[in-house]
Formats: structure tokens, sequence, C-alpha cells
């Protein structure tokens, strides 16, 4: 593998990767901006930022973009989510210019009309509406608002419903002239390509961008939580939800490498793969506890790398005819048993195994592989997923052990009930 890292003298990050499995080639670029940076009052403003970019410049009037990567034979997309805004196009390798450009031109020229951004907003609470049939998004937000009282994580990436209808063109366009800069911007790029030369064509179309200012500090720190938490939704539906919470660090922390097998032991092979990839937890304890044992018809584990301490949570959707109080009672035997005695060998390698398979399948395309040169660079560095697997591989049974008993303690847990006012066995 061929790898090359800089940093313009804007502040720009670059990291590229030569791949010539296929002659395509990916450019992703980062934004250090999402939930992270918000608060009470601009919840969701980088979400509506991240729309708004997608509305044309004066080069790039709208719609065009999108038919000049259509017609090369390209797709695009882009996301908001805790820590980051990112924008994407993978296209044929002699192709992969046009991504820089249209990028560039959005870094600097988004024109955030006043009438797109009216019509935007009606967008934006239509998504924040719909969010809100989804039993699971209403149980998950008000876990997070419970778990967190002080740190921006406690809000989910739309925002609330009160800030969607109050913030005002200028509020956005001031947001993305203070986060969607150079200084705060990392490029990934991977494809059949020379590295050198892809380096000078990023320099070109960018480096003429000037540096922001320097991006304001998130001070919030998040305190100790020191007892049990415990939310209800009453919502629609004849389904009832269980979701309990950890507090539990961020990803550059020895630990998350010993929670990720843990979690891989309760829950199954998935987690933080942001859809790429995802293995059967048929053979999970969890699985075998809830499922298997006639309590609920789903469950999941979810442990996130994020800048900053984050939640490790359990979902599980309960039978009709069991009880979430029975769902609940379930789920923390397993916990419990996970802590008073050491997972098996046999666990440990099957852990080690799927940990492998998802790291080569999230790895084997030229889209996923640029994807986590900007993405593990958001939160740590591109060393962090590179050394990956091999973190992995030094976890014991002991530290597995140890993480269930540090983390996993009632006094650190948000439980959340959704129950269905159709149906369900309630409590």
């Amino acid at each position: 593998m061929n790898l090359l890292k800089s940093k313009l003298d804007n502040g720009l990050s670059v990291l590229i990767r030569e791949s010539r499995t296929a002659p395509v080639a990916s450019f992703w670029i980062w934004y250090r901006v999402g939930n992270l940076n918000e608060h009470p009052g601009i919840t969701g403003i980088s979400h509506w930022v991240e729309h708004m970019l997608f509305k044309g410049t004066e080069r790039w009037p709208q719609g065009t973009r999108d038919q000049a990567i259509s017609r090369e034979g390209g797709y695009f997309n882009g996301m908001t989510w805790y820590d980051f805004t990112t924008y994407f196009a993978t296209l044929p390798a002699d192709k992969i210019s046009l991504a820089m450009d249209i990028e560039a031109d959005r870094m600097a020229n988004a024109r955030f009309d006043p009438d797109e951004f009216e019509s935007e907003r009606t967008v934006i609470i239509s998504e924040r509406q719909g969010a809100e049939n989804s039993p699971l998004f209403l149980l998950e937000e008000e876990v997070s608002s419970a778990a967190f009282r002080v740190h921006p994580y406690g809000h989910e990436t739309v925002g609330h419903m009160c800030d969607l209808e109050a913030m005002t063109r200028d509020d956005l366009y001031n947001y993305y002239r203070a986060y969607y800069t150079p200084n705060n911007a990392v490029v990934g790029i991977a494809g059949d390509f020379n590295a050198g030369e892809i380096e000078r064509i990023v320099g070109r179309y960018f480096g003429q961008i000037p540096e922001g200012a320097p991006i304001p500090p998130v001070r919030a720190v998040e305190p100790p939580q020191r007892g049990e938490r415990r939310v209800q939704v009453v919502g629609g539906g004849g389904t009832d939800y269980l979701q309990i919470a950890y507090h539990v660090p961020e990803a550059k922390h020895k630990d998350f490498y010993a929670l990720t097998i843990l979690n891989a032991v309760l829950a199954g092979g998935s987690g933080f793969l942001m859809g790429r990839g995802q293995l059967s937890n048929h053979t999970s304890r969890l699985y075998e506890a809830l499922i298997d044992g006639e309590l609920a018809v789903d469950v999941s584990g979810t442990l996130i790398p994020t800048v900053a301490p984050n939640l490790y949570r359990f979902t599980a959707t309960a039978r009709p005819d069991r009880t979430l109080a029975e769902v609940e009672a379930a789920l923390l035997e397993q916990i419990a048993r996970v802590q008073e005695h050491p997972i098996t060998p046999e666990e440990l390698e099957k852990a080690h195994t799927q940990a492998r398979a998802l790291f080569a399948y999230s790895s084997e395309s030229i889209t996923n592989q640029a994807f986590w040169l900007g993405y593990s660079e958001i939160f740590a560095d591109y060393g962090w997923f590179m050394r990956y697997l091999n973190n992995l591989e030094q976890v014991t049974a002991a530290d597995v052990q140890r993480v269930a008993q540090t983390y996993l303690q009632p006094t650190n847990r948000t439980v959340g009930w959704y129950i269905a006012e159709e149906g369900g066995s309630h409590g």
C-alpha cells in the first residue's frame, strides 16, 4: 500500500492511498463539525448546512454537479453525524479531479439563497417529523438527553424542532463560514493513480482557498453519572422497545478495543462500521438469551468511535407476549455474567475472527478505503485504523471482564422503555 500524508499551507490535511485493484478513485472531504459543535438554539445546524451545500454555487448551479458526476459513471453523497460532516464522490480514476473541482467550489462559494434556505427549512422539519414516527428514534433521543446533561452528544443530529423553526439564514451562513474551512477539513482519496500527481491536483484546487479563523473550542465535559437514570416514552405502534446505555470512553482510549471485543461477545460483530460491514449475531450471548429465549425479536449493541466519550447502547425489541421488565432483567443478567466470569477462549477467538472479517470487508472497496482515510483522522488518526486489528489481538479475556466491570455499572447506565399505546405487554 502506498500512503501519502501531507498538509497544505492553508491547513487542509490530505491523505492519499494508491490502490490498483480497480480503475476507479474515491474522493472524500471531511469537516470537523457535527453535533459536537452545536448547542441549544442551533441544534441540527450542521445537518442543515450539509443540505444547503447541495444547493449549488454560481459556478456549479443546483443539479449540474449531480449531472456531471452521473455522466461520468460516478456516484456521490454526503452525511452529518456526531463529529463530522462529509461529502464524497467515486468516479473513474481519470475523472477524480471533477470531485475536487466540485468540493473546492463548495467549500468557498456556497450561496445560501434566502428562498432556498426557507424551502429547505420545510424539508428539514419534515425530516424531523418523519423521524418522530419511529419509536426507536424517540427512545434513543430520550435516552441520549437523559444520559448527557452537559455534552452536545445529548441531542440528535437532526436537531430540536424549536431550533429548526427559529434559525435564520445568517445563522447557517455564519456557521458555514466558521467551520467549512481548509484548516478544519481532511481530504481522503484512494484509487488507481499516482499519489504524487494527485497531491499536486489537490493543491491546485484547494491551495488558494484562505485559511479560516481558529475553530471555536468545545469546552463541554460530561460529569460522571452518579446513579441510574430511567426514562419512558409512550407512543404509537404495537411494539415495546428497550434501550440501555452506558457511558464509555472515546475512540483513542485504550479500553475502546476491549469494549469492542465485549460487544462482539454480547451482541455480535457489529457496531461502528456505519453500514460498512456487519455479521450475524446469532451466536452472541444476548441473541441466545433474548431471541432464542423467546423474550425479544431483535437485539443489538452499538459502540461508536467518537472524539469525546459517548454511549455504548443495547437495544431490544420485545416480543408482544413478554414485558419490558422481563427483557431488561434478561439483558442485565448477561451483563452480570460477563462481569462475574471471564469469557471463554473460544469466544475471544471468535470475536477476533469476526473483527478480521469485518475489517477486510470494510476495507475492500475503493470507496471504503477512502472513507477510512478521513473518518479515522476525525476521531484519532489513520494510524488508529492501521493498528486496529493488532490492538484488538492484544485484548485478553481479563481485559474484557475488566471493562465490563468498570463501565457497565448500574450507576453509569440510563435505561429507556418505549411503551406502545396499542398492544405490547409493557412492564
